[in-house]
């Protein structure tokens, strides 16, 4: 994770399998201390969970949502962006009524 956080610090887009570890280790640490599958996490190519207690989906595109790029995922995830600030600029986008991390990020 932190070879993906230095790349992006400098201003280079990370290797590929860097990449995909460090946002795919985020989601799982927000999967774990966010438990639940009401709310679906997507930061693609690179990974997807389900997360945050509530009611559960089980077929076709969920009602709640969230979808970012990698580098705004880690931001996030590591502190280095505000929710807030992520929604506001469009670096985040939302689906439903429970689509909102603020209370589990940072992580």
């Amino acid at each position: 994770m932190v070879a993906a956080l230095t790349a992006l610090d400098e201003g280079r887009t990370p290797e590929r399998p860097v990449y995909r570890e460090a946002v795919r280790t985020l989601l799982a640490v927000l999967a774990e201390r966010a438990p639940g599958r009401s709310v679906e996490v997507r930061v693609p190519p690179y990974g997807a969970v389900q997360c945050v207690a509530g009611p559960r989906h089980t077929r076709g595109t969920p009602p709640n949502v969230v979808e970012m790029d990698p580098a705004t995922w880690l931001a996030l995830a590591t502190g280095r962006l505000a929710w807030s600030e992520a929604v506001t600029e469009g670096r985040v986008r939302t689906s439903g009524i429970r689509a909102d991390l603020s209370g589990h990020l940072p992580l």
